[in-house]
């Protein structure tokens, strides 16, 4: 250990036996939920129990024994924090999908297909730590990121593998699959938005018109925000997505803030999409009705489209209380699409409250984690790109948990890990690696100096003498 580490008090540690350690509790988790939703539906242990407990452990072991080959310091908390919704997660719909099977309502059963989601996004997962060594090679990419984020926006609105669900047109069909290109866009925007602002940030920093205590911007500095704004207000009004349209403007804006440390720019940013949703809200009906639901719920309870879903899930957390009915005691199976978009009242059903704070609590872990490795980043590059993917999980669970508890108007937004969604689990298992990756390069110890050079540089007191000829 070097003298400076000895006097700052800092050892390099790289923790994957407490890493090890944390993953077995989540795997207690996700094999004892998957155990007592068997126990609670049929009134006895799953006769898969073997085989699914062991796909999921082998799963998490891969990502684990990969932290430990190609990011040994990384941060020990993510990937068990992960593991654990996850698992967690597919027990809840399994428990979902037993109840549609005995009510013939639908023979899918998403629990397998999100075990195979799962495992393409572990795939990925170790891909992303073992092919991408350092994070800042990224940065070269910057423009080229922005524009494949872009392009990956636009896919939903061609006409032949566009496709519309929910009133939403954001997924894209190829033959029997179908892919929401968004959850992509958001990993590489982030990438885009962190190397634009590590080179502009000090343009961008500059003070303007200084007004109630607060600098705001320049006007010729206003170039970047606006074009997002635009791409925000392009899938407000034109993919009828106003989750994804407040999720990719509000990274930009949380980004922006951490870069030039101006509340200039949340003002400005606040007030272009306060306009922008109000502009649509007065021009398009379905923004009018999600605020006219969000507003009186029971008044639309029998309408369509109405706030049946809303209402059931409000009705379902109310009736499951502090600890909830228990699985297979409670009916989750009444509220639509209760595998993806409703999964947190699914859970306040037949978990209780203290279930849903629990979940809240590893989010929040997860974004505390990301802001950490922010902090302790030696670049600016890797700071900014963990406060965006960071970001990623801030609104978006504040997004979901706010529209189904009534807090804000309802989204179409998945809960990161828990809810059913191909899209959107690999994009964030992959979102995971890089903070992971930024994580290793933050913790590993530095470089130490030569014997050589620490002897040149030790050796204050000699001089050198030129002969000038």
């Amino acid at each position: 250990m070097s003298q400076n580490h000895t006097l700052m008090g800092f050892v390099h540690r790289q923790r994957r036996g407490a890493e090890l350690f944390l993953l077995l509790l989540a795997l207690a988790v996700g094999i004892g939920a998957y155990a007592a939703v068997g126990l609670g539906m049929e009134g006895t242990i799953p006769a898969d129990i073997v085989g699914y407990g062991g796909w999921l452990t082998a799963l998490i072991v891969v990502a684990h024994v990969a932290v430990r080959i190609f990011a040994p310091y990384a941060d020990p908390v993510l990937l068990p924090l992960v593991a654990a919704l996850n698992g967690l997660g597919l027990a809840v719909i399994h428990r979902l999908d037993l109840d549609n099977t005995a009510q013939c309502v639908d023979n899918d059963t998403f629990a397998r297909q999100q075990l195979i989601w799962m495992t393409l996004g572990v795939v990925l997962f170790v891909a992303t730590l073992g092919l991408l060594r350092d994070h800042r090679l990224l940065q070269r990419l910057t423009y080229t990121t922005g524009l494949a984020a872009i392009v990956l926006l636009l896919l939903p609105m061609f006409p032949i593998i566009g496709n519309t669900v929910n009133g939403a047109k954001i997924w894209i069909s190829v033959g029997p699959f179908s892919f929401q290109p968004g959850e992509v866009a958001k990993v590489l925007l982030v990438i885009a938005f962190a190397g634009y602002l590590v080179l502009h940030r000090d343009a961008l920093a500059l003070a303007g018109r200084r007004v109630l205590f607060i600098d705001l911007p320049r006007g010729r500095d206003l170039g970047p925000i606006l074009g997002m704004w635009a791409v925000s207000m392009f899938i407000l009004v034109f993919q009828r997505d106003l989750g994804s349209s407040l999720l990719f403007f509000g990274i930009f804006l949380i980004m922006l803030y951490v870069a030039t440390e101006r509340p200039g720019w949340l003002v400005v940013g606040t007030a272009l999409f306060a306009a922008g949703a109000f502009a649509g809200w007065q021009a398009f009906g379905h923004v009018q009705n999600r605020v006219n639901i969000w507003l009186d719920p029971m008044a639309y309870y029998d309408q369509t489209p109405g706030s049946g879903q809303l209402v059931e899930g409000l009705f379902g957390m109310g009736w499951g209380g502090l600890i909830g009915r228990g699985f297979g005691e409670g009916a989750p199976c009444r509220i639509p699409y209760a595998e993806s978009d409703f999964i947190v009242p699914a859970i306040g059903e037949e978990l209780g409250l203290t279930a849903v704070l629990a979940v809240i609590l590893c989010y929040g872990l997860i974004v505390e984690r990301a802001l950490r490795i922010a902090l302790i980043s030696r670049d600016g590059f890797g700071k900014l790109m963990a406060v965006g993917l960071g970001s990623i999980f801030a609104l978006q669970v504040f997004v979901v948990v706010g529209g189904v508890t009534g807090l804000i108007p309802l989204t179409g937004l998945t809960t990161p890990f828990l809810s059913y969604g191909g899209s959107s689990l690999v994009a964030n298992w992959v979102v995971i690696a890089l903070l992971l990756r930024i994580s290793d390069q933050a913790r590993r110890p530095a470089p130490r100096l030569s014997e050589a050079d620490s002897d040149t540089g030790s050796d204050s007191e000699s001089t050198q003498v030129v002969k000038l000829r």
